[in-house]
């Protein structure tokens, strides 16, 4: 299994993806405000969400599941 699909998988890569979404979810509205503001918001949902509901966008790219348990279960 590749380190990456691992470490995503795990809780400290799901903590990171929720961190980094809020982070930009934060900076998108107080930050930067404005429709700039509000398509980084936008895009951070997409960490956040992944981080909550135990699944890893790039996993595909890296050959390995989309789903949080299956990586972590080595399928």
């Amino acid at each position: 299994m590749n380190p990456f699909c691992t470490f995503m998988a795990s809780t400290t890569g799901r903590i990171v993806r929720i961190v980094a979404g809020v982070a930009l979810i934060a900076w998108g509205v107080w930050g930067l405000g404005g429709t700039v503001g509000i398509i980084v918001a936008v895009v951070g949902l997409v960490p956040l969400l992944a981080g909550i509901f135990d699944f890893c966008v790039f996993a595909p790219l890296f050959g390995c599941p989309v789903s949080g348990p299956k990586i972590r279960a080595g399928e």
